[in-house]
């Protein structure tokens, strides 16, 4: 019985989402995905011409996905109460406690030689995560509200990066209190 395409277009991309997230883009072969999603190379083919095309939907619906679960959880946070942005760490602390936690998908790929057309996906996640945390300030000064969003995001990265290196949670609640600051800056300067 020949394989439907768009099952085993998800087997794909299921596969893909895991593999490129945990070992790399580089590192993840063709043939590895092939055989872990159990489609045939001609499916396969069929479904993405190149690697570069499956690279570029993986970084499409990493985006997605992530962008989803992080906006979702830090407005599940603020309804509790939370707020000032120092409610981004602890959906960041949440996401590093993770077992399956290897960072941040757009910065890992950017470390790595790669396509052009990966750089400008990875550039464009971070420019939605800046606007996203542009739209936790409170709407008062819109050029300040800009160089707040950029620092907060700075120290968003940072502490993302510093919980791959080390595996260490504890970088969230480093970042809670460079955030903190900023929070106190801002409500100072408002």
């Amino acid at each position: 019985m020949a394989e439907s395409p768009a099952s085993a277009r998800e087997r794909i991309m299921e596969t893909s989402l895991r593999l490129f997230y945990q070992n790399g883009i580089r590192a993840t072969g063709i043939d590895r995905i092939i055989a872990e999603s159990g489609v045939a190379k001609m499916s396969f083919y069929r479904n993405f011409p190149s690697k570069k095309d499956l690279v570029a939907e993986f970084l499409k619906r990493r985006h997605e996905f992530w962008m989803n679960w992080f906006s979702g959880r830090v407005g599940e946070l603020r309804a509790e109460g939370a707020t000032g942005l120092t409610v981004l760490t602890d959906a960041l602390e949440e996401w590093f406690r993770e077992p399956t936690f290897r960072g941040c998908a757009f910065i890992n790929i950017v470390a790595e030689p790669g396509e052009e057309s990966e750089r400008v996906l990875a550039q464009e996640h971070k420019e939605s995560l800046r606007q996203f945390i542009l739209g936790l300030l409170p709407a008062t000064d819109a050029s300040r509200a800009g160089e707040y969003a950029d620092l907060a995001l700075l120290i968003v990265e940072g502490a993302i990066v510093r919980a791959q290196m080390t595996g260490d949670p504890k970088a969230a609640a480093q970042a809670r209190r460079l955030l903190g600051m900023l929070d106190t800056e801002w409500a100072k300067n408002s």
